[in-house]
């Protein structure tokens, strides 16, 4: 596992050990910043379940202003902060060990572009979205990763359902609020319309 771009790219990741760590594919990575674009530069990204912070760690290597990175696992705290250290982005990251739903009823900051990759089928998404919305910067994106039979719902907050790109068994859907205009198609990916049915697998 490696950061694929920007100012560290290459740079070696440690994962947490066990099974209970799924780490976004590269493949997904870049379809997630291909998606994002030219919207990263000087903006707040929050890492929710975070794992071993590579979705984090990718926005700061690509010129995010700064990065928070949560999760409630012991372990993976231990490696996003080794792995900070290692890029040499401790300065412009924080590594909240919590519950995410504990963190983000408690805070107040706002984020631009918020990461969410909950353990699958698992039911945390739709709690997920609905407690980040309102966290959001004017403008933000929020992009969940999550496996594609799953259906998220059309709207969290002021936030709604753009796009859906789908990677095998694998798809990331952005959510945009008011009018934003949405970013161009992220390359590989088959996007699928908001009324169609996940295909099987």
């Amino acid at each position: 596992m490696r950061i694929i771009a920007g100012e560290r790219r290459g740079k070696a990741l440690l994962s947490p050990a066990g099974t209970e760590v799924r780490p976004t594919t590269n493949m997904v990575k870049e379809s997630v910043f291909n998606i994002l674009q030219f919207n990263i530069e000087g903006r707040r990204f929050l890492d929710l379940f975070a794992g071993s912070g590579q979705m984090g760690l990718e926005a700061l290597s690509r010129g995010a202003r700064e990065a928070v990175f949560v999760d409630s696992s012991r372990e993976a705290v231990r490696v996003i902060e080794k792995n900070l250290a290692a890029a040499g982005f401790k300065d412009r990251a924080r590594v909240v060990g919590a519950d995410f739903a504990g963190y983000l009823r408690a805070g107040r900051e706002t984020f631009d572009i918020a990461f969410l990759d909950p353990p699958y089928r698992e039911g945390l998404m739709e709690r997920a979205l609905e407690l980040v919305s309102v966290r959001m910067a004017p403008g933000g994106v929020i992009l969940c990763e999550h496996g594609s039979r799953e259906v998220l719902p059309e709207r969290a907050g002021d936030f709604e359902k753009r796009k859906v790109y789908r990677y095998g068994k694998t798809s990331v859907t952005a959510y945009r609020a008011g009018e934003q205009e949405d970013a161009d198609e992220a390359p590989g990916a088959r996007r699928k319309s908001q009324s169609e049915e996940p295909a099987n697998d």
